[in-house]
């Protein structure tokens, strides 16, 4: 997955073509941009149903990071 995308459609948009069947994202802002490490829209699958809510996300240091800041990533979680 790429590292960098915008959201482009409405949050009615994607509620209707994910199907979710809740949403949590509260009043979402438009995102020209979403960058690793910020908040941005999910659609995971609960036992109620699909779920649109926010997550923070992004990719890990490589091992070969050396005296870098080594972070474990963030994949669609809370």
């Amino acid at each position: 997955m790429c590292n960098l995308y915008s959201i482009t459609k409405g949050q009615q948009a994607i509620r209707e073509f994910t199907r979710a069947m809740s949403d949590r994202t509260g009043n979402l802002p438009p995102l020209p941009g979403v960058f690793p490490d910020y908040a941005a829209p999910i659609v995971r699958n609960q036992p109620e149903g699909r779920e649109l809510t926010m997550a923070r996300w992004g990719m890990p240091s490589p091992a070969f990071a050396g005296g870098q800041e080594v972070r474990p990533g963030r994949h669609n979680r809370s």
